[in-house]
């Protein structure tokens, strides 16, 4: 104890060094610009290292600039182009289904034509082909199957006699479907009971009209023959009747 306390306070004894106190916010006023200072030599270091390697740090920047600019004109672009793209196709759609509608009305007229074509020379001959005697007569009776299954078309044209031309025919067409379902005969009248049918299947005309008709069978039926009926409003007998085999 006592040699420890004469090295402390003895000539021996450790030197002591009084400094003065200086405050925090002054020492880091006297560091942050080596800090500052620092900082930027190694960064200009760096960038004159890039440099020297052949890397320019403001062309780099100019190029990216550059190409961000790139892409937002060619998103810009793109953009109107797949909007036009869009309008051409509505514009495609649409001329596709004028198209159609065009080819569907040139079809019709060529029907059409073909119809008149085969009434002109029909009228061309009528008074070789219709007898004074004769009040009523069916031509071209045709009976074709429609596009469903157990559906038919039947089209005809009827003309009056020379002696009733002109004067007002009214009365009621029926058609009578003679056939075969599952081994048994069967007859079947149109119109049936429905007002409906009643009201599609009356005439009114002078001289002549075109009649087109639908009725639907059921399917497992086999026609053998349809007979076509015209009946004047008020009399029981048919005023013409014709007949076409179908099996």
């Amino acid at each position: 104890m006592i040699r420890g306390l004469k090295r402390r306070f003895s000539i021996s004894a450790p030197r002591l060094a009084v400094r003065p106190h200086v405050p925090w916010y002054v020492r880091w006023a006297i560091t942050l610009p080596f800090l500052f200072i620092s900082g930027f030599l190694i960064w200009w270091a760096y960038d004159a290292g890039m440099a020297l390697a052949g890397f320019h740090r403001g062309e780099a920047e100019q190029k990216i600039a550059e190409l961000h600019e790139r892409v937002t004109f060619l998103e810009t672009e793109n953009a109107k182009q797949a909007n036009q793209i869009a309008i051409d196709e509505r514009q495609v759609q649409m001329q596709q289904a004028a198209a159609e509608e065009v080819q569907l009305q040139v079809k019709s007229l060529h029907e059409e034509n073909a119809q008149l074509q085969e009434d002109l020379s029909f009228f061309q001959n009528l008074p070789l082909t219709s007898g004074r005697d004769v009040e009523m007569s069916i031509h071209n009776l045709k009976v074709e199957a429609g596009s469903l299954p157990g559906e038919y078309y039947c089209r005809l044209l009827l003309v009056q006699g020379v002696q009733r031309r002109g004067r007002e025919f009214e009365g009621d067409l029926q058609i009578v479907v003679n056939g075969a379902n599952g081994g048994q005969k069967v007859v079947l009248q149109f119109p049936q009971q429905s007002e409906p049918e009643v009201a599609q299947h009356r005439l009114n005309f002078k001289y002549y009209q075109r009649v087109e008709r639908l009725f639907r069978l059921p399917l497992e039926m086999h026609i053998d023959s349809v007979e076509i009926r015209v009946f004047e409003k008020g009399m029981q007998e048919p005023k013409a009747k014709q007949t076409v085999l179908l099996s």
